[in-house]
């Protein structure tokens, strides 16, 4: 695994990424070759710098259709659907560019010859590389050292996430007597007596030992695990390894004892008045640019229902400060008039026409431009909840009021990592991100979870 933007990757997944964007440009060299007579174009600066411009515009393309998302598309006529919709998005792009920028215009004819490759060459790269991840062909060997839900979570996320890099080869248990939680395959479980630790990873060539004991005293194996360390076996803690693999950490898993000695939760004053020129920046060039949309919708949301366009309510901020919040009116005026504070639903019947739409699309929430530009939120940061909602959670859910040390955003790595939650347990799926986000969170990743709203909005994923 590597570790990039404060985010985990197998090296084999940056190598598919970066192997086919070598195969786009080779396309695209390939039919320009074919098509021209002269073998000086090898030379030519400005023919490389327009395929480079193809491949980064198809590369952006295949993500934001998913086709980098190998759990979501991983069956035949699925990719090859997506493949198409990524190239004509590609070739819509293109257009816009070479109608402002000319230059870069690529000959008509080798673009076209330069898609027919593509979809030849794509596919069958893709059919060979999935069925590499089947096989589990270069994933690294692991033995899960525990047998309860925890070590359930870690093994069922392993076997569910295809490109995870990892194959669970062995699970030995808390005990002599273990009782296995449901998911575990008894044909996994190896002997804890009679049988050292390092004897085992040695036999099935282990490369990594995960330690998910609920309860180490008493049945820590601390010499065992020195020695597998020493001899060049790699030992990970439970949840530092849960966290590199998901991008969250389980809140009702972890023990205080990690949260304060685990890597993370750096703060400085050069991070904060950087994060703060992030959130004018951003907030400042949002509301200029979308004034047309946010009057339009302004006007819409008049026009559908009665009331007032912009909806004010309390949200609980950094360091428990209440403010009020401001959004698109989404629902019929005085909503809650009648239930009290509640979260919305599926096929919620007090949303109006147009607040169905402009949720979907998360236009709702661009009035919150102005609390991030005033100081009061940030643009990127967990999502803010009301008093009434907070006390609750706060009563049920461990470390929740962690998110209360940095400013609420108006988009967040839970937003783009998890669908709409109304539910306690939901608020705890939501938390896992948050508190990863809190523990890792840098320019970087606020820029990767802005990429991934954008992914979000566009196709109106998680909104009710």
């Amino acid at each position: 695994m590597i570790r990039i933007l404060r985010h985990y990757f197998p090296i084999r997944n940056m190598l598919f990424s970066l192997f086919e964007g070598c195969i786009i440009f080779g396309c695209f060299l390939f039919s320009t070759r074919l098509l021209t007579s002269s073998a000086s174009f090898f030379f030519d600066l400005m023919l490389v710098l327009r395929i480079a411009l193809i491949t980064i515009i198809c590369q952006i393309s295949l993500y934001y259709n998913d086709l980098y998302d190998f759990e979501r598309v991983s069956k035949m006529p699925e990719m090859a659907t997506r493949l198409l919709q990524a190239l004509g998005i590609t070739s819509i792009a293109l257009a816009c560019i070479y109608f402002i920028f000319p230059l870069a215009i690529l000959d008509q004819k080798a673009y076209i010859l330069s898609i027919f490759f593509l979809m030849i060459f794509i596919i069958f790269w893709r059919i060979c590389y999935i069925e590499i991840l089947n096989r589990g062909i270069f994933n690294e060997r692991i033995i899960i050292l525990g047998s309860n839900n925890f070590a359930k979570d870690i093994y069922k996320k392993i076997c569910s996430t295809i490109d995870c890099g990892y194959t669970v080869s062995g699970v030995i248990p808390d005990n002599d007597t273990p009782n296995l939680p449901k998911g575990i395959p008894a044909d996994l479980v190896l002997p804890r007596e009679g049988a050292r630790i390092c004897e085992l990873a040695e036999l099935k060539n282990i490369d990594k030992i995960v330690v998910a004991l609920k309860e180490k005293r008493g049945c820590f194996p601390i010499q065992e695990l020195i020695q597998c360390r020493t001899e060049g076996v790699d030992v990970v803690e439970g949840s530092s390894f849960y966290e590199m693999l998901t991008g969250k950490v389980l809140v009702r898993q972890i023990n205080p004892s990690w949260l304060i000695f685990s890597h993370g939760f750096r703060k400085s004053r050069a991070k904060e008045i950087l994060k703060r020129v992030e959130d004018i920046v951003f907030s400042f060039s949002m509301l200029t640019l979308l004034s047309p949309l946010l009057l339009l919708v302004a006007t819409l949301i008049k026009l559908d229902s009665k009331g007032p366009v912009l909806f004010a309510q309390d949200r609980v901020g950094k360091d428990k400060q209440e403010y009020m919040m401001h959004k698109f009116r989404s629902m019929v005026a005085d909503a809650e008039k009648k239930t009290g504070p509640v979260w919305a639903g599926d096929n919620d019947p007090r949303i109006t026409r147009i607040g169905r739409i402009i949720r979907k699309y998360r236009i709702d929430e661009l009035p919150q431009l102005w609390e991030v530009l005033t100081g009061k939120m940030s643009f990127v940061g967990p999502r803010p909840e009301r008093k009434y909602f907070t006390d609750q959670l706060e009563k049920e859910i461990p470390f929740y009021d962690q998110r209360f040390n940095v400013k609420p955003g108006l988009t967040g790595w839970a937003q783009v990592c998890y669908d709409y939650g109304a539910t306690v347990e939901d608020a705890v799926e939501k938390l896992n991100y948050e508190l990863f986000y809190i523990k890792n969170m840098s320019l970087a990743l606020d820029i990767v979870i802005i990429l991934k709203t954008v992914k979000t909005v566009l196709f109106g994923r998680g909104a009710r």
